[in-house]
């Protein structure tokens, strides 16, 4: 998990905004529909270190809550991650990433989240499914947030095909 964290640190995919607050988080499938996630706020850090994530036990779209053991809070986009897990059983490795010209040309060219749709909420828990339901999402396996300006996400079966699928966009939109 550090080694893809690290690389997409480098490369300025997460870390942290110019108003201080950090940004991006990644996980991997623990069990079932639990899961590692980096903990809130953990974009700051150069290297993160294992009190740096959380453990997402279970969660309630419906209250927008998510249980998760460890000594940092799991990252407000949780609900986004487990919706992941729970719509596809061979995905274990998920990756949210900001990315500004990227997020442009996914927003044209890939699925997308509705624009009024908030990170971190049920609403955009609900609209991964339907992402998976009507735009081919399971195939695509990256979308962009639309309501969360450069917000990208993508998922694979392990953490070296999530971030695959997101450093070939991101060397389109580089080179």
């Amino acid at each position: 998990l550090n080694v893809w964290r690290d690389k997409l640190y480098r490369l300025g995919l997460l870390g942290l905004n110019d108003d201080g607050i950090g940004f991006g988080n990644v996980s991997i499938r623990f069990r079932k529909n639990e899961f590692i996630i980096s903990g809130s706020g953990t974009g700051k850090f150069k290297k993160l270190t294992e009190e740096h994530y959380a453990l997402v036990t279970d969660y309630d779209v419906k209250k927008n809550a998510v249980c998760s053991t460890g000594s940092i809070i799991a990252s407000s986009e949780s609900l986004t991650h487990a919706m992941i897990y729970e719509y596809a059983n061979n995905v274990h490795a998920v990756m949210h990433v900001h990315h500004f010209k990227m997020w442009k040309k996914l927003l044209n060219a890939l699925p997308a989240t509705g624009e009024n749709i908030e990170y971190g909420t049920p609403e955009m828990a609900k609209e991964i499914v339907r992402l998976f339901n009507e735009q081919n999402l399971s195939h695509h396996k990256i979308f962009a947030m639309a309501g969360h300006h450069a917000g990208i996400v993508c998922f694979g079966q392990n953490l070296d095909q999530a971030g695959e699928i997101l450093l070939n966009e991101f060397d389109d939109v580089t080179n």
